[in-house]
């Protein structure tokens, strides 16, 4: 028998030094190069992205100038610590030499994720260094990020594309960081900063809700409103719900926003109630992330009995983009939500899969015309013919049918002629704020 643990060790130690940078323990250019290619296969087979983020210290050259290598040596390695930990465990993070880092993201990172987690290694830099003689110094980085495959279809091209980027980020002011393409550099700051401002306006109560009348096209009253929400930014006006709806979806920014939606428009049902209002029913908008909440059905039926409200009279609409794909998960789900009494009504009708299966299993009272078929009846045939036969299957279905975006008396007499019972839309009124809406039923129209 030999003993062969030291020629093992040994053997071992040559391998680490091969592939891992010795000051701070890092994969080194070899190691991340090579990730960097695994993680690239992996993505052109999963059609996923990876991002690259090319990290540069700026000005480090002063502190080994003026304070030695080795101070410079014990900066890096408190550095790399300090990093290290805001970094999920399958991302790699190595050394590419000198005073430069590179962070491989992948699993189907998208630009934000890479810009978040760069503004997030920027803000770790904020906090000095403490140094062994009781010193504190202060270092900022400048990162470049690319992206696969919009960037570059290679690992070397990637980490070119990525550095040019840090250096833009360089002649920007430092301590900051740039996509390679500058469009989405643009794209991705204007989407942060919105992030930023909505975070602030939940805060800061700058979000209401507008009522948009529903009218029944035989009688011509409003007997139902749709609830949606409004964002009233003291600098910028009234923001598009197509800018900021899509981002707080993805955010998750929807799900506070949801649930003061509905807390918000069951209260002012109940003032409308209380005033003798009591002939019309009110829509409430669910969004996907809603529903994922394990306790949304407590939510409502908790919202319905604080504010003692009909639940015959309340009504709350989804789309199909969140109910395929689902099965009975979603099959549950709607029966649990229809078992506390309210209506259930699929907005933006036809846009999606309008799967008649669908139509069948779930509890659903209500279909909602997208106003995409709306717009252009009766002059379009193709719309009018799609308007026609949603109309027609609705009703032998049993369901109700609204128009949504009607603005002609044209296209309310084909709904008419159709059999299509409700609309709403600008040729009767816009949403309107909760005291013109009440002036409205006041009115009597």
């Amino acid at each position: 028998m030999t003993d062969i643990s030291k020629i093992k060790q040994s053997e071992a130690n040559l391998e680490r030094l091969a592939h891992y940078d010795p000051l701070t323990g890092l994969p080194n250019r070899l190691l991340i190069h090579s990730r960097l290619e695994h993680a690239l296969t992996h993505a052109r087979r999963d059609k996923t992205q990876v991002a690259v983020l090319f990290v540069d210290l700026d000005r480090f050259k002063n502190v080994n100038d003026s304070l030695g290598h080795p101070v410079g040596d014990h900066l890096l390695q408190m550095l790399t610590s300090r990093l290290h930990r805001r970094l999920r465990g399958d991302d790699t993070f190595g050394r590419l030499g000198g005073d430069e880092f590179l962070v491989i993201l992948d699993h189907d990172q998208r630009p934000e994720d890479a810009a978040n987690i760069a503004r997030e290694l920027i803000k770790l830099l904020e906090e000095p260094f403490r140094l062994s003689n009781g010193n504190e110094i202060y270092i900022g980085a400048s990162m470049g990020i690319s992206i696969f495959p919009e960037d570059g279809k290679e690992a070397s091209e990637l980490i070119q594309h990525a550095d040019a980027a840090m250096y833009e980020a360089k002649e920007q002011g430092r301590n900051t960081f740039r996509f390679y393409t500058p469009a989405l550099t643009r794209a991705v700051h204007t989407r942060m900063e919105m992030e930023s401002r909505m975070r602030r306006a939940i805060s800061n109560g700058e979000f209401i809700l507008h009522y948009q009348p529903q009218v029944e096209i035989a009688s011509r009253r409003v007997i139902a409103c749709e609830a949606l929400l409004r964002w009233d930014d003291p600098q910028a006006g009234l923001v598009s719900p197509a800018d900021f709806i899509p981002l707080a979806e993805e955010t998750g920014l929807i799900i506070p926003l949801g649930e003061w939606v509905l807390k918000t428009a069951a209260a002012q049902f109940r003032t409308w109630l209380d005033l003798g209002f009591a002939d019309f029913c009110l829509s409430i908008n669910l969004s996907g992330r809603q529903l994922r909440q394990s306790d949304i059905v407590e939510q409502i039926d908790e919202t319905i009995r604080l504010f003692r409200l009909p639940a015959e009279r309340i009504k709350f609409e989804l789309t199909e983009s969140m109910l395929m794909g689902r099965g009975e998960e979603a099959a549950r789900l709607l029966g649990a939500i229809k078992a506390l009494g309210v209506g259930l009504s699929i907005d933006d009708f036809g846009t999606g899969y309008s799967s008649l299966a669908y139509l069948k299993r779930f509890p659903i009272d209500e279909l909602k015309i997208d106003r995409g078929f709306v717009r252009d009846i009766p002059v379009d045939s193709n719309d009018a013919e799609i308007a026609a036969t949603i109309i027609a299957m609705a009703r032998n279905l049993k369901l109700r049918v609204v128009a949504e975006g009607v603005e002609t008396q044209e296209q309310v007499d084909f709904l008419s002629a159709h059999g299509c019972q409700l609309y709403q839309g600008y040729l009767f009124r816009p949403p309107l704020p909760a005291n013109e809406f009440e002036a409205l039923l006041r009115s009597g129209s």
